[in-house]
Order: structure tokens, then C-alpha cells, then sequence
């Protein structure tokens, strides 16, 4: 990955504990549409916690889980553990990825691909995924309605301790910023299907904080001594909006499913 892997380290427990998970419906849309099989070969790059890489196991794929951070790859072996399936834990992330590796059916990322250095990436990715496979990005959105007003309060508070000066938040306002779909559509995987659910749930100033937390742009290792300071701040301007501590979220779980063109496949 294009960026230090060691900056996720501090937000390991918060990332595991407080960012949305994949419904199983999501993770069942995917399969489906992709036709996996019962022990077709899976890689999540960038795994994380497992968010992605443990569902799929338990639907009856064979995962290797991969990430350059050692403290996610193991979170991501002990929710494994919890759950009753086996993962193949592979430490490295993009740029150490080998044509010798795979081949696998499917590729997911989830909230991953931005870190990447994406048009590489998927040249490789044309190297390991089988002609009939896919190439999966997972991410969530969050609509702007009045339920997710705490987002706002987030975001103002995380800029002022330095979230808009981060590279790849200043990237995406640039005028040369390119969407994944750019790049996928510039790729071999050039054909997209986009599938998502929406889910609605209660969430509290503690998860927002933990939600903060587990982000790199407001890490307790990026903030240091001012991470103190920059709860205090969060937690109060949370409090003024909302005295009993609670808030509502309204999110989009997405997967932007990307295979190739049948006549590039069936010449393989």
C-alpha cells in the first residue's frame, strides 16, 4: 500500500469494535451475482479485522486474509477463531502480491482501495483472478438526512485536529481526483454491478467516539497528545446535539462488483 501500514496500528481495537460490518444479505448479492461456488478461492486484500474475510468463510469459501498490518491480521485470526471457520492470514498488502499467487475467483476490498495504488493493482489483480472471476469493493455511504447530523459534527471537529490536511482527503477534493469507477473502468474489470442494503440503527457518543477512533485520519497514534483533547471536544459538541447521549444512523452498505467482458475470458 501506497501509505505506512504501521498508522493502522493504534486503530485496531476501535476498527474491529465500532465501523459497520457487511450484512449477510450484501455478502449473499455478491455470491450470487459473481456465481461462487462452495470452496472457491477468495482473497480480501486489506482485510482488517476480518470484515469481509470471515463471512465469507462461513459461506463455504476458502478466504486468504491479507494485510501489511500484523495487529489486524490478528484481530482478523481471533474473529476467525470465534466463528468457527479457517482463514489462510497472509501479511502484505498490494504491493507485495505475486503473479505466482491465486488463482482466485473473487478479490474483495473493503474500504481498502483507496489506500492502493489503484491502476497497478488491478493489472496484477487481471494476473491472479481466474477468467470468471471478480473483482468486489465494499464500502459504506452515508445520505445526508437529518438522522446523520451527528456526521457533520464529526467531521467539523476531526478537521480542526487535522483530518483535511490528510493526502488522501486532500486527493479526493483535487480537481485530477479519479473514482474507483474510473480506474475500474479503465481496467480489464470493466464491466460493474453495483449492489447494496440500506440499514438504520441506533448509535451512541461512545461509538461515534470508538467510529473516530478507528479511523487513521483521527488515530490515537496520528493525534497523540491531543487525542485527549480532541474526545473532550467531540464528546462535547456531540452532548449539545443530543443530552441522552444517542443518535440515529442511516447507512448504505455498497459492493461494486467488477468482472471482465465475456469475449476477454473466453479467449484465455
Amino acid at each position: 500500500m501506497t501509505a505506512s501500514s504501521r498508522r493502522f496500528e493504534s486503530t485496531v481495537p476501535y476498527y474491529a469494535r465500532y465501523r459497520l460490518g457487511y450484512p449477510t444479505r450484501l455478502i449473499e448479492r455478491v455470491i450470487t451475482l459473481v456465481g461462487l461456488r462452495p470452496g472457491d478461492a477468495v482473497l480480501d486484500l486489506g482485510t482488517g479485522p476480518g470484515l469481509l474475510a470471515v463471512p465469507f468463510a462461513a459461506a463455504g469459501f476458502r478466504v486468504t486474509a491479507a494485510d501489511p498490518e500484523p495487529a489486524m491480521l490478528k484481530v482478523a485470526g481471533e474473529a476467525a477463531s470465534d466463528a468457527g471457520v479457517a482463514l489462510e492470514l497472509w501479511l502484505g498488502g498490494s504491493n507485495e502480491l505475486t503473479p505466482g499467487m491465486g488463482p482466485y475467483r473473487l478479490v474483495t476490498m473493503g474500504r481498502s482501495f483507496h489506500w492502493m495504488d489503484r491502476a497497478s493493482t488491478l493489472a496484477l489483480l487481471d494476473q491472479l483472478v481466474t477468467p470468471d472471476g471478480a473483482v468486489a469493493l465494499f464500502h459504506d455511504d452515508a445520505p445526508k438526512t437529518a438522522e446523520n447530523a451527528w456526521r457533520e459534527v464529526l467531521r467539523e471537529v476531526s478537521d480542526r485536529y487535522g483530518r483535511g490536511a490528510e493526502s488522501h482527503v486532500a486527493a479526493f477534493h483535487a480537481p485530477d481526483y479519479r473514482t474507483h469507477v474510473s480506474y475500474l473502468l479503465d481496467s480489464a474489470f470493466c464491466l460493474l454491478d453495483g449492489v447494496s442494503v440500506v440499514i438504520r440503527h441506533s448509535i451512541s457518543i461512545d461509538e461515534i467516539v470508538g467510529r473516530a477512533f478507528s479511523m487513521s485520519t483521527c488515530s490515537r497514534e496520528k493525534l497523540g497528545d491531543r487525542a485527549a483533547a480532541f474526545e473532550a471536544e467531540l464528546r462535547a459538541a456531540l452532548g449539545e446535539r443530543s443530552p441522552s447521549g444517542m443518535f440515529v444512523e442511516i447507512a448504505e452498505l455498497i459492493a461494486l462488483v467488477a468482472t471482465r467482458p465475456r469475449e476477454a475470458f473466453t479467449a484465455r
